[in-house]
């Protein structure tokens, strides 16, 4: 009888996925630990900056606004710098080493805002941090494609957004509470500061080293495959060139600014309507706003497995547009609420909640599925970065908009973007139906 050889044997399944030759499950279950950790602390960083603003650096409530949107002006454009360069030693050494080293550099941002007692030292903290985020943003789509094979990516791409919803979840119920509960214990705002983000960083330090345990070993591909850096990146901006490619890119400005929308402005709002109309400190008006913003992660993650189905059932063109149209509604319908604690509000925050889930999975199964394996790293670096603009834009605009008109304005003009997003998706898809 003759022994059947090894490349004939079976992939292991995870929760009903196929997976990429090579991969076992506890690649995947440090995966997902990826997925929960990042957009977790991706919401709790920019959540807890109206506490620092005003209780720490004691910034007039006229000028936050503005602070918060240029704090993530000069984040994104670290991101810009540095997200092409992930993507593109993600591919030369490997993912592991990557993911690692992004979840360190959040660690100390974190550390560092706990430090901060200037804008100054808020720009350095974010700096630091969000050139974390940007290694940590770019390997996961990477990892869910080098991990899963395509007929599988939508269901893990739904897995991913329950594990962001779960992740952001987390900040908003429990770690948005870490000002007020160090703050009811006597502490001061400088020392629940010191104690809020250095517990944070210590987290963040712990998940670096799972990631470096945790993940798959190895290089993506052998050095004679691989093309020098820069030619890389210059070969995936070529990629724009494709409707498909161009159309994820710009579903990742509208996903990544999104979320940038929700996590530094909602809670701005709740702190200013809550100190101002209420009475309570900013630390008290962060956590109550923290509860109602999680109606909406509630809804990320119940919509994600939906979501997710939806993509490998439907062609992936139309799948984004609905997330889209839904996320175009949803933030289009803020223009009419002026209480963050409303219901109207509310029922807002459940179609911003599913449409942030939704064009997550999309626009990163559409990528996956476009990208060619030689080029994956630096074509998903691009998308990053195409995010990071999308951030960028909503933090400058949604700032000013925040001061001078609506507090409201930044999710008002990000409902017009996703309903010009999801018009080009709908032109693409007639065109390559």
């Amino acid at each position: 009888m003759t022994t059947p050889p090894l490349a004939a044997v079976a992939p292991i399944p995870f929760l009903g996925m196929k997976l990429n030759e090579g991969v076992v499950r506890g690649h995947m279950l440090t995966f997902y630990l990826a997925c929960y950790a990042t957009i977790m602390l991706a919401t709790f960083v920019p959540a807890t900056q109206p506490f620092l603003l005003d209780q720490v650096l004691g910034m007039e409530r006229s000028r936050q606004g503005v602070a918060s949107g240029n704090l993530n002006f000069w984040g994104e454009i670290v991101i810009i710098v540095t997200v092409g360069l992930w993507g593109g030693l993600s591919d030369r050494f490997g993912r592991r080493a990557v993911t690692s080293m992004g979840f360190a550099l959040i660690a100390a941002g974190a550390l560092l805002y706990g430090l901060a007692r200037d804008i100054g030292g808020l720009y350095l903290a974010r700096g630091v941090y969000a050139a974390g985020i940007a290694a940590v943003s770019t390997m996961l789509i990477t990892l869910m494609a080098d991990y899963v094979s395509n007929n599988s990516r939508g269901k893990a791409t739904g897995l991913l957004g329950v594990m962001n919803g779960l992740g952001a979840m987390t900040a908003a119920l429990f770690l948005l509470r870490l000002p007020a509960i160090f703050q009811g214990r006597g502490f001061s705002a400088e020392q629940s500061a010191i104690a809020t983000y250095g517990l944070m960083a210590a987290i963040t330090a712990l998940i670096a080293l799972a990631m470096y345990f945790g993940l798959r070993r190895g290089q993506a591909h052998s050095s004679d495959e691989r093309a020098p850096i820069l030619r890389q990146l210059r070969e995936g901006i070529a990629e724009a060139r494709r409707p498909l490619i161009a159309l994820a890119y710009a579903s990742s400005f509208v996903a990544r600014g999104n979320l940038a929308v929700v996590g530094t402005f909602f809670t701005l709002w709740a702190s200013v309507y809550g100190t101002q109309e209420l009475g309570m400190s900013a630390a008290e008006a962060v956590s109550k706003g923290g509860a109602v913003v999680a109606i909406s992660y509630a809804a990320s993650l119940i919509s994600a497995p939906v979501f997710g189905i939806m993509t490998d059932r439907l062609n992936r063109t139309t799948a984004l547009a609905v997330t889209l149209a839904i996320g175009a509604v949803g933030y289009g319908s803020t223009y009419f609420v002026d209480d963050p604690f409303s219901l109207g509000t509310i029922a807002c925050l459940i179609l911003i909640g599913m449409a942030e889930v939704g064009c997550i999975i999309t626009s990163g199964v559409l990528i996956a599925e476009q990208a060619p394996d030689r080029l994956r790293g630096s074509i998903v670096g691009l998308f990053t970065l195409s995010g990071a603009i999308g951030i960028l834009i909503a933090s400058v605009v949604g700032g000013y908009l925040f001061d001078h008109w609506l507090k409201t304005g930044p999710f008002v003009f990000f409902g017009a973007i996703s309903a010009l997003v999801c018009v080009w998706a709908i032109a693409v898809r007639m065109r390559h139906a």
